[in-house]
């Protein structure tokens, strides 16, 4: 039976149990599982490991690309032209059909690798006792029962339940959050709503010790584990649409009926007219090409794609084609703020010394009883200097931000000694001065740390940390301004005052002491060597916000977008953090992971508007807020990081993953990662998201006006009785004046109001604001110009130029109204004739292509066209740019009415 199968006993809330009740519901005991239990137990749940993500093949993903009502239309109008020898409209067909599926493919031709990237995250190895041997094993050998010894350096096997502990800390960062490593204990827990960043006495697969001992009983192994439940997120969320892919959906299915409707009628009346069954079979064929717009997949997917390349040079990568478009219409920011809106590195920012507070900023060291302060902060300190990384760049989540130096440890001793080394006070030069000779390490139980150094021969310093209110109840003096002092019951008052002030601000708060002395105890105890201590000051820390993502969140807002922080880490420093970058005002609009639980799902959903800041929640708190936006319509983008984001990037429409410090995980179930981790790559990646919107939607009125045009011309033609054009002359028309002209409207610039304006509605039509109307209108004034320009020619030439100069007027009109489909309401002349250089390209390259095949001998025999004069060549170009003048008239209308806001 393998893990999937079988559901082990972990359902139980094992954090509220007794190590004794523990091990008697694993059937185990402190010496470890039998033989014979490990091969039933292994036999019941089967390896420790993770489901491997299943992946499609290429050929699945290629055929996925097929999956469209336009592509159906246009591959049976490929069969169909085929099977009446019309064999080049066949082939142009399928050569546009299998770019848009290449195009498709290659894009998105990157197998998810998060359950995989899950699976390299546990531990190859794990120490054991078994049958009161402590062995070494595979990590994937672990069952619920079996006993692992921890120390520090160690990944995580399996989730354990700690049953002895000795200074334990364990860095749970990637699954709750939470920048702190995590203090860990034996104790039993009151309450099986804990979330799991408060559960002290339990230690998840996936994360690692990075301090101390213990000793804990695995009680879930494989996909049972808390790491293994988020693999199982991720597997069971299935990919959403975007809207613009309901969008087309929707336009494929309206066309599916206007031809088929177009093409009866048109049938209908050839038939009661007399003409031949063959003729009329072409002439609808000629219809459903001019109605069908083959070019537009191939067209938004090439725009979609110099999207892309856009975004990778502003450093947000896109994973997923389709999520450009997405971005633009983003109403809603999920991100998670350890990594993301802070720096997930602890930094020293506010201190206490000689009964005032100062800001980091200011020089300690020219503080009198300053220098003090500062061995202690770096001597009691376990944290090093990596020689190889001073002055390169940091690696891991020990590096300084201050001092430009790599430093390895603790995060928060790592930013005592990164901002020692910022003001010029090195570290290593200290423990060269102030060797260290004894030492009592840090304990969870004391909260304190003590080492002791020879300041001179005979002479020796005692260094204390700690949490400042135990640290208090150990000194009885005080250091102030270079001389010591007793410590009064007012200054203890100052000290617990100014330790509430830093703590209020959402800082980690740590207290120091010295004691000097002449001898040096041989087996020093707490109880002696921490007591008479004199207080020297305190040290604030906290996960700063980046500096640039306050400014982010203001553009954010005024875009129409709302951010909302979404955390594992503490009520407090989530609203202190979320206060300064704006996102909320005051700690009314902040809900904690437990609050949730106590909501019911309708509640929540109406409510859900109500907070822009959750803490201590789960994966599962993630998964529920992302849901209950899109549940409001809401288009939802969620950043993260870790593990523990990855459910909730996968749930929401656009999964924003962080490059440099997001795992492995987070990025591979992402639709878009940020090469910079930076915030503020968000919103250019929404602006640009916008920008590709609006021109996919520029491409689209362009390409459904001129298709417009010409289902009108043949059909008001067909209807009179003219013979106008043949499908090859839609054929070429559609090719070489609708697929250039429409790729250079999706490099149009965007407008300088962008993002002022309200995200659209996913339920907001492709033809809103004017776009549908603008189709109408400038279909039916092409139709009419060329219906106009045949008419003339028909009654002073032949057949042959009549057909050739509608053939050229329609090419040609084509080519002049992708100038104004540039904007529904300002004028060309306003945004720039030449402001656009790839339309100015696409427009000669595409009146060559047409002009050619009508000037060129035998190619113009192949095509069915005459040699024109320069009268007609005249009377063919003044039509083309009458359209410009008339809807440049259109567009003076609308401004004047006071409706260009609405239409543009």
């Amino acid at each position: 039976m393998n893990a999937q199968s079988s559901k082990p006993d972990q359902e139980l809330a094992f954090h509220t149990l007794s190590k004794e009740e523990v091990l008697q519901q694993l059937a185990s005991s402190e010496a470890g599982l039998s033989p014979e239990q490990i091969a039933s137990l292994q036999e019941r749940y089967g390896k420790n490991v993770l489901q491997e993500a299943k992946t499609k093949s290429l050929l699945a993903k290629f055929l996925e690309q097929f999956k469209n009502v336009m592509i159906f239309i246009l591959l049976a109008a490929a069969v169909l032209s085929g099977i009446l020898g019309e064999w080049t409209d066949t082939v142009i067909i399928l050569l546009v059909v299998l770019l848009n599926a290449v195009l498709g493919v290659v894009q998105e031709n990157k197998a998810e690798q998060a359950l995989e990237a899950l699976k390299s995250m546990s531990s190859p190895q794990a120490r054991v006792k078994r049958g009161g041997q402590v062995t070494e094993i595979k990590s994937e050998e672990l069952v619920p029962g079996d006993i692992v010894l921890l120390e520090a350096g160690n990944v995580i096997p399996a989730d354990l339940r700690i049953l002895h502990a000795a200074s334990l800390q364990t860095e749970e960062a990637a699954l709750t959050g939470e920048s702190l490593p995590s203090d860990k204990q034996s104790e039993v827990l009151e309450g099986s709503d804990i979330v799991i960043g408060d559960r002290k006495n339990m230690a998840y697969m996936s994360s690692s010790v990075t301090y101390g001992r213990g000793v804990g009983v695995v009680t879930a192994t494989g996909m049972q584990t808390e790491v293994g439940k988020i693999a199982g997120f991720i597997s069971e969320e299935e990919t959403e649409t975007t809207p613009l892919q309901k969008k087309l959906d929707e336009l494929g299915k309206y066309f599916t009926f206007i031809i088929l409707g177009v093409c009866v009628v048109i049938f209908a009346v050839g038939i009661l007219e007399g003409r031949e069954l063959l003729d009329m079979l072409l002439t609808s064929i000629s219809l459903a090409v001019a109605a069908i717009p083959e070019g537009l997949p191939a067209i938004v997917t090439i725009i979609l794609a110099l999207g892309v390349q856009r975004m990778a040079k502003r450093k947000a990568i896109i994973r997923k084609l389709p999520a450009v478009e997405t971005l633009g219409s983003t109403e809603i920011v999920c991100s998670d703020k350890t990594g993301t809106l802070t720096l997930n590195k602890m930094t020293v920012e506010q201190l206490y010394v000689n009964g005032s507070s100062i800001p980091a900023g200011e020089a300690l060291s020219d503080t009198p009883g300053g220098e003090l302060l500062l061995q202690a902060m770096t001597l009691c300190n376990d944290s090093s200097i990596d020689e190889g990384g001073a002055g390169g760049k940091a690696e891991g989540k020990g590096a300084g931000t201050r001092s430009g130096k790599a430093i390895i440890g603790d995060p928060t001793e790592t930013a005592l000694v990164d901002y020692a080394l910022s003001i010029g006070v090195d570290k290593r030069k200290l423990e060269q001065q102030y060797p260290r000779k004894k030492e009592l390490p840090f304990d969870s139980d004391r909260k304190l740390m003590t080492t002791i150094h020879e300041v001179e021969a005979g002479q020796f310093r005692i260094l204390t940390k700690g949490a400042p209110d135990v640290l208090l109840s150990k000194c009885s003096h005080i250091q102030l301004n270079g001389e010591v002092f007793p410590l009064t019951e007012e200054h203890k008052q100052q000290i617990t005052a100014s330790n509430k002030g830093l703590a209020d601000e959402a800082l980690r708060v740590l207290a120091f002491a010295y004691l000097d002395q002449a001898q040096l105890p041989e087996n020093p105890a707490p109880e002696q060597t921490e007591a008479g201590l004199v207080f020297v000051g305190l040290v604030g820390m906290i996960d700063p916000p980046r500096d640039e993502v306050r400014d982010a969140v203001a553009v954010c807002r005024k875009a129409g977008i709302r951010p909302v922080m979404i955390t594992g880490d503490h009520r407090d420093t989530a609203a202190a953090i979320a206060k300064r970058l704006g996102i909320i005002e005051d700690e009314s609009g902040v809900l904690t992971g437990r609050e949730l639980d106590q909501i019911s799902e309708q509640d929540f959903a109406e409510r859900v508007a109500d907070y822009s800041v959750y803490a201590r929640v789960s994966p599962q708190h993630k998964v529920r807020i992302v849901k209950a936006w899109k549940a409001k319509g809401k288009i939802v983008a969620m950043t993260g990081d870790g593990v523990n984001d990855a459910p909730a990037l996968k749930t929401s429409d656009i999964g924003v993953g962080m490059g440099i410090t997001g795992t492995d995980v987070a990025k591979g179930v992402s639709d878009m990662v940020l090469a910079d981790d930076n915030f503020t790559t968000i919103v250019v990646a929404v602006e640009e998201g916008r920008k590709v919107y609006s021109n996919i939607r520029k491409a689209i009125q362009f390409l459904l006006s001129a298709n417009l045009g010409e289902v009108l011309t043949l059909f008001i033609a067909t209807m009179i009785g003219w013979r106008i054009l043949e499908p090859i002359h839609i054929l070429w028309i559609n090719l070489v004046t609708d697929t250039l002209p429409a790729l250079a409207l999706g490099l149009e610039k965007a407008s300088a109001d962008l993002m002022s304006k309200k995200p659209r509605k996913s339920s907001s039509s492709i033809f809103s604001e004017g776009v549908g109307i603008s189709i109408i209108y400038q279909g039916i004034i092409e139709a009419a110009l060329t219906l106009l320009v045949y008419n003339w020619a028909h009654t002073h030439y032949n057949e042959g130029i009549a057909v050739t100069m509608a053939f050229a007027t329609l090419g040609l009109l084509q080519i002049t109204h992708a100038f104004n489909v540039r904007s529904n309401t300002k004028s060309l002349f306003q945004i720039g004739l030449f402001s656009n250089r790839y339309m100015l390209g696409a427009s000669v390259i595409s009146g060559l292509m047409l002009v050619l095949v009508i000037i060129i001998p035998g190619l113009n025999d192949w095509f069915g066209v005459s040699h024109l004069s320069g009268l007609q060549w005249i009377i063919v170009c003044s039509a083309a740019i009458a359209i410009v003048v008339i809807v440049e008239i259109i567009k003076l209308f609308i401004r004047l009415t006071g409706k260009g806001k609405t239409w543009d």
